[in-house]
């Protein structure tokens, strides 16, 4: 069966794409924490300078667990309204994706 794919709703695709984007970014902010926590250590062990306070480190490890999702949900949701608003604008140019798909049930046929 084939279809093609002619419109996509701006604000649904803005909505689903900022879920993405928040839920990718939770994977990312442990790693980031761990990152900064050895450069502040790295930079102690160098000599270079007095180190941040750890209640410092503590709250700026905190605000950017809890601000990192917000703001890539929030990317997502620009991404995705713009992208879809795009590729309304060309499928009514040039057409719309054509898709291919197939039933999974084999077609009953009738005597």
């Amino acid at each position: 069966m084939k279809l093609k794919l002619k419109r996509i709703a701006p604000f649904q695709a803005g909505k689903i794409f900022a879920a993405f984007y928040g839920l990718l970014s939770l994977m990312f902010v442990p790693l980031m924490v761990v990152f900064m926590a050895l450069g502040s250590f790295a930079a102690k062990a160098q000599g270079q300078g007095v180190p941040p306070p750890v209640s410092l480190l503590l709250g700026m490890g905190a605000g950017f667990i809890l601000l990192l999702p917000v703001m890539y949900a929030a990317m997502g949701f620009v991404i995705g309204v713009l992208s879809a608003a795009i590729y309304n604008l060309l499928a009514g140019w040039i057409g719309g994706l054509k898709l291919e798909f197939e039933s999974e049930v084999p077609p009953v046929s009738l005597p």
